[in-house]
Formats: structure tokens, sequence, C-alpha cells
């Protein structure tokens, strides 16, 4: 790694240095947070994490080929045989490092920064930036104050582009995150209704996560969903004028049109765009997108104006979009037997979970939803898991299956809105309501107890939706139903 040193990475940490002077020359492999991936010549860093302390095991990062050690102290009795770096917060100077590293390396950094569909805009954007440079993207969930810069430390020389994931829930962290990153461009997905409770409203998270316009490069580009209400109100970012996509406002620089949704995996648009050198004074071009619903749309826009961003052609967008791959967990369609399941189980919010049911209408057989707790909403959670109770009702849906303590008000919000469609349709026809109007609506206090009776819920040829938030753990259901094989 690129000036690694352990002479050069204590002065960027601020740490004192200790340990073999003969060493202290040497770069690093790569920077290891988990002594169970240690290689020969890496960095350990020993985090305290709220299971473990990595302090524990420096003896044994050492024996198994660690070359230089990060820690704010060494175990009693340990005699360092490597460069060992003492600070005060292992963490921060993990930051401090990566920032550091990024100065090294002559990569451009892209951000991608929202409530929801970060990950699966992270995937487009990276897709379809790989049709003309080298680029590294985010793994997995490393988008947090750990996982940023782990991300970093994946850079090489031979990288152009780093699209870079950059979650957060608490104000501050966002700034943290950009001073690492000093991102060249900037996208953001939407200002949804996640982390409510420590952001408080929707005001407070388009705050937090502006915060990393504060490290925006001065020849950066800000790329923004236009259809969001809070997003559109930024016309303007550090004298940049930021370019705006939409599926909704036809005003906005990049925005879609002619959608039609093939199937479960799949929907078409047309994307126009604003080019001075045509006549008529715009470019238009075809996508097929890999993926369904109008999230995915958006996610392919907010691609297709990165790769307009950095010079790619028409041609070069719709290959890379069309090579998108999605992720298990974020809206993967899969076959078990006759099931269709679509596997949405990583995270939850309002505005996900609503737009994940409204994909699911187009499922063939019956269309069964089964749906978790959603984290994080503060004193807006009751009423915001009634909300989506409410709305799911009045989908064509025909099974609601709604499982945690939180969703017993999703739960109550559904039947309450099917008990005022009953109603309205005696009102207006004089007869009982239709019954396929009316989905099944069962309310389960756990994945276990669901999990327990599942088979006798689910019939041959439905397409069964499963989303909650990440610690609901709903991927179990999905392995479940993928055994049930019917």
């Amino acid at each position: 790694m690129k000036n690694m040193t352990a002479e050069n990475m204590a002065k960027a940490a601020g740490g004192n240095l200790t340990g073999p002077q003969a060493m202290r020359q040497k770069e690093i492999t790569e920077v290891v947070t988990d002594s169970r991936k240690i290689v020969s010549g890496c960095l350990f860093a020993a985090i305290r994490g709220s299971r473990t302390d990595g302090h524990a095991y420096i003896d044994q990062a050492i024996r198994d080929g660690a070359a230089v050690i990060l820690a704010e102290r060494l175990p009693e009795g340990t005699e360092a045989s490597v460069p060992v770096i003492l600070v005060e917060d292992t963490l921060r100077a993990l930051r401090d490092l990566a920032a550091y590293y990024l100065d090294q390396m002559n990569v451009s950094t892209v951000g991608i920064i929202g409530s929801a569909g970060k990950t699966s805009t992270k995937e487009m954007v990276a897709s379809v930036l790989q049709q003309k440079y080298r680029v590294l993207k985010t793994e997995g969930n490393f988008n947090n104050e750990l996982g940023v810069p782990l991300t970093v430390f994946r850079i090489r020389e031979e990288h152009e582009i780093a699209v870079i994931e950059m979650g957060i829930n608490h104000f501050g962290e966002m700034r943290r995150l950009a001073q690492i990153v000093r991102p060249d461009t900037v996208i953001m997905t939407n200002i949804g209704t996640a982390h409510l409770e420590f952001l408080k409203s929707r005001d407070g998270i388009l705050k937090a996560k502006s915060e990393v316009f504060e490290f925006l490069r001065p020849d950066g580009a800000v790329i923004l969903n236009g259809d969001d209400d809070k997003l559109i109100t930024l016309q303007q970012v550090n004298g940049i004028r930021p370019v705006f996509f939409g599926v909704h406002n036809t005003e906005a620089d990049l925005y879609a049109d002619h959608i039609q949704l093939q199937d479960l995996t799949r929907v078409h648009c047309d994307v126009r765009y604003h080019r001075e050198d045509l006549p008529e004074g715009y470019g238009r071009f075809r996508l097929a997108i890999p993926s369904p619903g109008i999230h995915a749309v958006q996610n392919a826009l907010a691609a297709a104006a990165a790769g307009l961003r950095y010079g790619l052609s028409e041609e070069e967008i719709i290959r890379g979009v069309d090579a998108y791959q999605g992720l298990r967990g974020r809206f993967h369609v899969l076959q078990a037997g006759s099931l269709t399941v679509i596997d949405d189980s990583y995270n939850a919010n309002p505005s996900s979970m609503k737009g994940s049911l409204e994909i699911l209408q187009n499922g063939s057989g019956r269309r069964v939803a089964i749906l978790g707790d959603m984290g994080e909403l503060g004193e807006h959670t009751e009423t915001l898991h009634r909300e989506v109770g409410v709305y799911a009702a009045g989908l064509q849906i025909d099974a609601l299956y709604m499982v945690g303590t939180l969703c017993r008000h999703m739960a109550e919000g559904a039947q309450a809105a099917c008990e005022q469609m009953t109603v309205k349709y005696r009102e207006e026809t004089g007869a009982d309501t239709d019954p396929a109007r009316i989905p099944e609506i069962v309310w389960f206090p756990d994945r276990d107890s669901l999990t327990e009776k599942l088979a006798d819920y689910i019939r041959p040829g439905d397409t069964i939706l499963i989303k909650a938030s990440r610690f609901m753990g709903f991927e179990k259901i999905t392995d479940t139903l993928q055994k049930m094989g019917i």
C-alpha cells in the first residue's frame, strides 16, 4: 500500500510509534480489523466493539503475521516484535489513516448517500462506470465509520474511480465520513423517514446528509433525485448547480418516460437528457433495467447521470445498466419450486416498504407480503407502521402476514383500512364487500412463530415479498421458503 509505512502512519494518525526501528519503513500489505483475517505484512487495528475488544487479539495477530499494530494500549505482558502505533482512539486514527492513504491515490471518488436505495444505486453506478474505468466499490454493508475507511484501504493504484456508499444515523457522522472521502461527485438518492429516532425529522435528515457538501471538491458535481421534495430545494451547493434526475419531474436534467414494467425482473424506459450539441437540445436513449419498479428507474437515472459526468457514451451507459446485478436481500427475485420469492430482507423503512409493495402487485398467482418491524423511527414508530398497513391494504395484494411487536400496529392499520373499505363498498353498492379487494391479514409476534406455520399459509404459485429491517433476520424466511420447494 503506497506510502503506508509505520513511520508515515504514526505521523498521519498522531500516534506514538514504538517497536523495532528496522521495520518502520516497510509498506504494509493491507489493513485488517478482524483477527481471523490476518495476512502477512498487514496492519492490525485493534477496535473496541460492543461484543469484543480487538486489543485481546494483538498477540495472536503478531503471531499470524501482522507487520504493524494500531492500538490504544498493549495487553499486559506483551512485548511487540513489530512496530506499534499507540493512539487515544483507534477508530478515529483509522479514519485519519484512510484520509491520508486516499491522498496518495490518483482516484476520483463518488459518494452515494440517501435514506433508501444507496446500495442498489451504488451497484448500478459502479456497473455503468466499469464500462470505461477501473472501479472499486463498497462491498457488503461497509458504509459506516468503520466500513468506509476499510473500503478506502482496498483502493490500489490501478483504480481510477472509487464508488463509496456512505450511511449515517446521527448528526456529525457524515462530516466524519466526508473528511475521509472528500468526494468529487455526490449522488443523493432521497430523503426518507429512516433514522427518525436520532435525526427527528426529514429536515433533520437532509441537514445531516448535507454535511457531505462541506468536503465536496471545488470542481465537484452533485447529482440529486429531482422527484424528492426535500432535495429539489437544493438549487445550489457551494456555488455548484446540481444535476437533477427524475421520473415525475419532467423539468429534471435527466428524466425517464415511456416506462414499461416487463415483469418482476425488468423495466424498460426512455432517458431524456440535455445536450446542447444536438438540434433538439436533448439526447434520448432507451434502457432495459434488470430490476423492477420506479426505484430501479431512479437508480438507473442516477447511474446515467454519473456516466455522463465521467464522459461515457450512451452505448456505454446502456451496456452498464444492462450488466447490473442485484444483491441478495435487496429486491432479489428467485424461484423456489413453484414460488416466486422477492428477497428484500436486508433493510426497510416506510418509503422503501411501500415501493416494494407496489411492485408486488405485478406478481403472478397469489401476491403475498411477509412484512416485519422497521427500526429507528423514534416517536413516529407506531404512526409509520400503521400508515404502511393502511397503504398495503389499498393495493392489489392477496395476503399480508405481519411479523413483530411493531408490526402489530401495521396489522391494525391494515385491518382498519379494510373495515373502512367494506363500509364504503356497502354504502355504494348495497352489497357485501368484494372479497377480491380485501386481503387476508395475519399478525405473528415473532419470526419463529411465522416460520413454524409457514407451510399452512403458502400455496403453490404464490409470489411472496419478504421485507423488514435488518435486525429481524428475515433472510431466514427466504431460506425456509427455498427449502419448502412446493
